[in-house]
């Protein structure tokens, strides 16, 4: 019999954190050109965003692959068998509001004065299409791999939304806040896996679906903040091109001067 205190979440915790710590931090760089000083951000996943998307690949394959393996189809159903059928319990309905509350602190922490990576308009661009990309991903699999939930109610089991979301939203976080501080991820990543957790512990989900949700939901917003800076330039060339506007005098006649630098 295999204890609920197993390390099958303790694994998933370390999985995330060593992605939280191992996430390229902002560099900043001052070139100057023609005589004015620039600030520019250089974004981590410029880097590689194959390198960013390895952990979430490993947590959806070992999603698919435990679909389909008895070894690992029998740790799901001894999972499901000590937490619920050897002890029956009441649900607890804290996973609907805990899987967005890595993204309401984003929102929280800028009302408080911390500044993040993006303005109000950027990041929630960018958490709007990692949700879609999300929902693409999570809601296609749903209706194509017609899993039954481990209570019964219905074939939409894998994978898991609720798990997928939690951390999307801890990643979100983790890309706005982690170059302050490495433990904003880690506080949302916990917060995401306590998700994952109470998915089986309300007999949800199978352990893969949660391990697959997880993967899906980092990979969503990685491939969102590689994405977002080449549509924003794309779409909006000029935007962050440096302008001025200045008075002259020359041989007794003034005007305005208007130079824009690209």
């Amino acid at each position: 019999m295999i204890s609920f205190k197993k390390p099958w979440l303790s694994v998933l915790l370390l999985l995330t954190f060593i992605h939280a710590f191992g996430q390229d931090t902002f560099r900043l760089s001052s070139p100057v050109r023609d005589s004015l000083q620039f600030v520019e951000k250089e974004h981590p996943l410029n880097a590689g965003l194959l390198h960013s998307l390895i952990l979430p690949a490993g947590l959806i394959a070992y999603g698919f692959i435990a679909a389909k393996t008895d070894p690992l189809l029998d740790l799901s159903e001894s999972i499901k068998q000590e937490i619920w059928d050897d002890h029956p319990h009441a649900l607890a309905h804290a996973d609907n509001y805990l899987q967005y509350a890595p993204a309401v602190a984003v929102y929280a922490l800028n009302l408080a004065g911390v500044k993040g990576e993006h303005n109000f308009v950027d990041r929630s661009i960018i958490f709007f299409m990692s949700n879609v990309i999300m929902e693409c991903f999570v809601g296609s699999l749903k209706g194509l791999t017609h899993e039954m939930r481990p209570n019964g109610a219905g074939y939409m089991s894998f994978p898991s939304g609720h798990t997928a979301e939690a951390f999307l939203s801890a990643s979100f976080l983790m890309k706005e806040y982690g170059s302050r501080s490495p433990w904003y991820g880690i506080a949302g990543y916990a917060v995401a896996s306590s998700v994952g957790a109470l998915r089986i512990y309300n007999n949800k989900h199978w352990l893969n679906d949660v391990v697959a949700g997880a993967g899906f939901g980092i990979a969503s917003t990685e491939i969102t903040y590689w994405l977002y800076p080449k549509l924003k330039t794309l779409f909006f060339p000029r935007a962050h091109s440096a302008k001025m506007i200045f008075p002259t005098y020359n041989q007794q006649a003034a005007g305005l001067a208007y130079i824009q630098y690209f």
